[in-house]
């Protein structure tokens, strides 16, 4: 009878979760006729694909290989769909967009509204998340576009810069430096950091910019959003270098520039550069890219970031 699409389906959602129970869920189906399906796919192919363990499970050598060609045939066909849906309605459809927190506050909702205010068929699926995450969905399709801050060093990625921002010394607001207006990085070589969890581009960020002022970070706390870094210096737990944000008036610390080594990052959209990318997405990639270019994105930010004195959100450069 030969392989049928719904069992490849089937198939990449148990690899997915590696348990029969949670991927039934995930597909709405019920367990026993997952479980049936995968098993007709092995009768089919001649060969198991998973090591049973239990209620879980877990791809052998041959369920691995056969999961690539699974991703390839199914991102094909999905973009074929898109291909035909564009044939038909090219400002109409859904852009999956991927972007680091910071962002859902600064940035994507004013481009989202500038947007919609000239194509209002269009639907927009947002993931928010750290820079690992966000680049293995990129991967497996999952986003057409990817809003970061870390210039991905992968050879089917397309890259473009869209601005640049400051990097800012944070430190509790009764901290021996909290009155100066800049600082070497260096000074704060023996104090404790407040920094994100591995996988987050600022976790990297923060470790290259200490490294080149000669010193390794000593992290005490890890957080997954600037919010919650900036709450932690407030409270007098240590010191951070963070991007300039909205910052609650209730958690007062203060922002320094740095002197040296030069402190900023870099913001970017990323794509896969030979996978087909859908009409509507082409349109809303070059429209942040133009709004970037225009200086439109840094003004946004800036037009978020409230006005404050140092010992909130640094001021509007």
């Amino acid at each position: 009878m030969g392989v049928e699409w719904q069992q490849l389906e089937y198939f990449r959602a148990v690899a997915k979760q590696q348990h029969f129970t949670q991927a039934a869920a995930q597909l709405a189906v019920s367990q026993p006729a997952l479980s049936r399906s995968v098993a007709r796919l092995e009768h089919e192919l001649g060969v198991p694909l998973f090591e049973r363990k239990g209620r879980s499970v877990q791809l052998n050598r041959y369920g691995k290989a056969f999961l690539i060609r699974v991703e390839r045939a199914l991102t094909e066909v999905a973009e074929g769909q898109r291909e035909l849906a564009d044939m038909v309605g090219p400002v109409r459809g859904l852009v999956a967009i991927g972007f680091i927190h910071i962002l859902g506050t600064q940035i994507l909702p004013v481009l989202l509204r500038r947007f919609r205010s000239r194509h209002a068929a269009v639907d927009f699926k947002l993931f928010q998340g750290s820079t690992a995450m966000l680049l293995e969905q990129l991967a497996a399709g999952e986003t057409d576009l990817c809003l970061m801050s870390t210039h991905p060093e992968q050879a089917d990625l397309q890259w473009v810069r869209l601005f640049d921002e400051e990097i800012f010394a944070v430190v509790p607001p009764d901290h021996a430096l909290a009155d100066r207006q800049s600082v070497a990085l260096a000074e704060l070589a023996h104090e404790p950091f407040i920094t994100f969890k591995p996988g987050w581009g600022l976790r990297q960020l923060n470790e290259e910019l200490c490294l080149r002022a000669g010193f390794a970070p000593r992290a005490t706390f890890e957080g997954e959003d600037v919010a919650t870094v900036h709450g932690l210096v407030a409270a007098g737990l240590g010191v951070a270098l963070l991007p300039r944000s909205p910052a609650p008036r209730e958690a007062r610390a203060a922002w320094l520039h740095v002197s040296e080594p030069i402190c900023e990052r870099t913001i970017g959209i990323a794509w896969i550069a030979d996978r087909y990318l859908a009409a509507v997405a082409t349109q809303f990639r070059d429209f942040i890219i133009t709004e970037g270019r225009r200086g439109q994105l840094r003004r946004a930010r800036d037009d978020v970031a409230p006005r404050a004195d140092r010992r909130g959100a640094p001021q509007s450069a």
